[in-house]
């Protein structure tokens, strides 16, 4: 049976530490309930001191933002304390020492003051939207309603594990072809920068008329190297204009639309925001909530304005006692078989059934679909990465290739 080594308050609020033998911490927080003593840290082997212990929290306390994995732990963590026994302000507490984050750990300790001030759990979460989402929110409150906090918990956890899976595979797609495209950028410059100038002063020696694609790189290159601030400068304002303008109602609309009709990366999003509207609706009618108060979390989280206007005009249209389906098939956003899935599950009263198959389903292609582009842009990117520097190499050359035949033609013999 492993042992655990603990750091716990007494009733009297002294620090003091032991082991305790136990099959899961869980467990050794209800043994440690039981005798009267509030857990500070609990660790699998090695013996601790409070002090030592209190060290190395403030040695591992990290600044930076709070993300899924953070709320991940803190979801589990939570979950399986309040279903060992202890009390809500206990809790935490607990989790205010353990976690790794200054962040968070700050949040924690407010949350915990305000329900010890007699909010509710909920309201103690609401105050801090920029950490816990709608979702979380919702999530808790239909759980402190039901009585059934821990088992909601264990769904935000399950629910933000699959969000947080999906969004790795997302971006371990755009980067390969994001690195390659920067390395090619550095590539160009130092051919631009170092090689071509080279050329450039053996081809003024020549005295002859260059080649069309000669001129053209030597040209850039001469851009390149006397104003590239001019182009950097472009670069940021084109980068600062598409921010600003995306951030209007017009360009975030025509962005986000574009965005699922791109070719190769769009169908991928496509099925990460189907996924994701399944799992988020069936998450939260199977805690409890109501399918309108659901359908307006979800367009609220749903990340893209196209997803998010079809969402709230479904709620429009159930208000107005229709059915779901009608006004997803109007949208032509969703794809044929989610809205024929949804049709059956609406018609048999397995709705949140069906919707958490769909999730499943896209999750699954959305794996499939991360694969097939991790193939299919490898050999795209080599190809263009040849056509390009190919292309600079053969310029350098045509000169030389044409002075060679003018030395070998019939006037270079004679």
């Amino acid at each position: 049976m492993p042992t655990f080594t603990y750091v716990a308050r007494n009733p009297q609020g002294q620090m003091v530490t032991g082991r305790q033998d136990a099959p899961t911490q869980a467990m050794v927080v209800k043994i440690l309930k039981e005798q009267g003593l509030t857990p500070t840290s609990i660790q699998a082997g090695a013996t601790v001191t409070a002090p030592s212990a209190t060290r190395r929290r403030r040695q591992r306390l990290r600044r930076g933002k709070v993300n899924i994995d953070d709320l991940v732990l803190v979801s589990r963590q939570l979950a399986t304390m309040i279903r060992a026994g202890l009390p809500l302000v206990e809790v935490l507490n607990i989790l205010g020492e353990q976690v790794e984050k200054l962040v968070l750990r700050n949040v924690l300790r407010q949350v915990e003051r305000d329900v010890q001030a007699g909010c509710s759990f909920y309201e103690a979460l609401a105050r801090h939207p920029k950490i816990f989402n709608q979702f979380f929110l919702s999530m808790v409150k239909a759980g402190e309603a039901s009585g059934l906090l821990d088992a909601i918990l264990d769904q935000i956890a399950v629910y933000l594990e699959k969000a947080a899976s999906i969004r790795r595979k997302v971006k371990s797609a755009i980067m390969y072809p994001t690195a390659v495209t920067i390395f090619a950028i550095i590539i160009m410059i130092v051919i631009m920068t170092k090689v071509v100038p080279v050329f450039e002063e053996i081809f003024e020696d020549l005295g002859e008329e260059l080649p069309l694609l000669t001129r053209i790189v030597i040209g850039v290159s001469r851009f390149v190297r006397d104003r590239w601030y001019v182009a950097l400068a472009s670069v940021v304002g084109l980068v600062i204009v598409l921010v600003q303008w995306g951030r209007t109602k017009s360009g975030r609309r025509i962005i986000d639309s574009w965005k699922l009709r791109v070719p190769i990366f769009g169908p991928l999003l496509l099925k990460v925001a189907v996924a994701k509207f399944s799992r988020s609706l069936g998450t939260l009618m199977r805690a409890g909530v109501n399918i309108l108060g659901a359908l307006e979390i979800v367009a609220k989280t749903a990340g893209n304005v196209i997803i998010e206007d079809a969402i709230l005009k479904t709620k429009i249209s159930i208000q107005g006692g229709d059915s779901i389906t009608k006004p997803l098939v109007e949208s032509g956003v969703f794809p044929p078989m989610v809205t024929r899935m949804i049709e059956v599950g609406e018609r048999t009263g397995a709705l949140e059934n069906m919707l958490h198959k769909i999730a499943e389903y896209y999750e699954d292609q959305v794996d499939t679909a991360v694969a097939g582009l991790t193939s299919l842009i490898e050999p795209l990117l080599i190809a263009f990465l040849g056509i390009l520097i190919g292309s600079v190499v053969i310029s350098m050359f045509l000169p030389l290739i044409k002075m060679l035949e003018a030395i070998s033609g019939p006037g270079g013999r004679g």
